[in-house]
């Protein structure tokens, strides 16, 4: 079976489709009936520069761990500003298109939340003939309203539109969460061509580990109590409203740790210089190998959300990182997230965007050393109950009935 798989992520990238894209893949090729192609772009996310010893070029072909990586040309541009961002997704569309036209498959995976990806999935579909399969990671172009990118409209009605003749042409839906599922159902969607296979945890490389005291010492924060944020710092995860809320914290052995880039990057980094904050630190990202390390020097994992509607139907994929290595996660999304979190008691949850809450769950972190321990044991049991090997095999299932 040769699936043909449709990402603009990809390692070295390191957010959360690209990883969850290439860990899916390397567990399917352990079945020996399967080859993948997966068709991307030249790897640049989040800075819009494309990574060292990669050029973006029409055509360029890598093997990655097995996995035969076909890169495309695109127009390429920073994570922000709506209008070079779609360029930049239209035209890896339009080069994936006429480069899939030509790869053997008998099955196309398209994935979002790059949206017009799966507008090449359909397409190719359409001329090969082949089943495809639209893999929902957001409901976008909801998304871009939730983050005031964009009002309803003229182009948002066309695009919402396009949205569900896509879902209704796809021979099958794989949604990330039973929530994304829930929305398609009640916008008319057949039940029965949704799959619902969330993201997991990487219990192999995430797994618990002691400190790394070389680097606590190089981050000077030794004899801290770290809460970190490591991921995208994006128009959606409200980080300016954390770093207001850091401010307010007054206990000096509380600091907090940020790690990667983003649209909001140089936005919540002159927050804390106005705000003279002494209680932060932030880096630039790190590779997904060095992640662990990095999540070992941290107490508590930060995930916050917008406090919008839209939301409830996110679950972040750090939470599972988080949990594998026993650390508890501060998480500020409401739905189908906090149900997990509290269900398997693996961290706190405040409230997004209030303040008052937010406050207070940090403190019950630092000052609740029993609560701390019975969190970490609920992070061990969620890990294994969301063990991404099992998961991607789950998908592999659909894929090989859908055949």
């Amino acid at each position: 079976m040769k699936i043909l798989f449709i990402t603009d992520n990809f390692p070295p990238e390191v957010n959360a489709p690209a990883t969850r894209t290439f860990e899916h893949c390397k567990r399917w090729l352990e079945s020996e009936d399967v080859e993948i192609t997966v068709l991307t772009c030249a790897p640049n996310f989040p800075h819009g520069k494309v990574y060292e010893g990669y050029k973006n070029k029409l055509y360029q072909k890598e093997n990655v761990e097995g996995i035969e990586v076909i890169r495309v040309w695109s127009y390429i541009t920073a994570n922000s500003g709506f209008v070079k961002r779609v360029l930049d997704y239209v035209s890896f569309a339009f080069s994936a298109f006429w480069v899939g036209l030509f790869q053997k498959h008998d099955v196309i995976i398209a994935t979002s939340p790059q949206f017009f990806t799966t507008w090449t999935g359909w397409a190719l579909s359409k001329v090969r003939r082949k089943p495809w399969i639209f893999e929902l990671r957001d409901l976008w172009p909801e998304s871009i309203k939730t983050v005031g990118a964009m009002e309803q409209g003229r182009i948002i009605d066309t695009l919402e539109k396009i949205e569900l003749g896509l879902y209704r042409d796809a021979d099958k839906i794989v949604a990330v969460t039973d929530a994304f599922k829930a929305n398609l159902i009640n916008r008319g969607i057949e039940a029965e061509k949704i799959e619902v296979v969330t993201n997991g945890s990487n219990i192999e490389l995430f797994a618990p580990r002691p400190k790394d005291e070389k680097l606590l010492g190089e981050l000077k924060l030794e004899g801290k109590f770290v809460i970190g944020y490591i991921g995208t710092h994006g128009m959606a995860h409200s980080l300016d409203f954390i770093v207001r809320s850091i401010a307010k914290v007054e206990d000096p052995q509380i600091h907090f740790l940020f790690i990667g880039d983003g649209a909001m990057k140089a936005t919540i980094v002159a927050l804390a210089k106005e705000l003279q904050l002494k209680n932060v630190t932030f880096l630039d990202p790190v590779s997904k190998d060095e992640v662990p390390r990095y999540l070992s020097v941290v107490d508590v994992s930060l995930a916050p959300l917008k406090k919008e509607d839209n939301f409830k139907t996110v679950i972040p994929s750090k939470i599972f990182e988080a949990s594998a290595m026993q650390k508890p996660t501060l998480l500020g999304v409401e739905g189908q997230a906090q149900e997990i979190i509290e269900t398997y008691d693996a961290g706190l949850c405040f409230e997004p965007e209030n303040e008052k809450d937010f406050l207070e769950k940090v403190s019950r972190f630092k000052n609740d050393p029993k609560l701390y321990a019975a969190l970490q044991k609920g992070c061990d049991t969620l890990a294994r109950a969301y063990d991404r090997n099992i998961l991607a095999g789950d998908m592999l299932s659909i894929i090989k009935q859908l055949c």
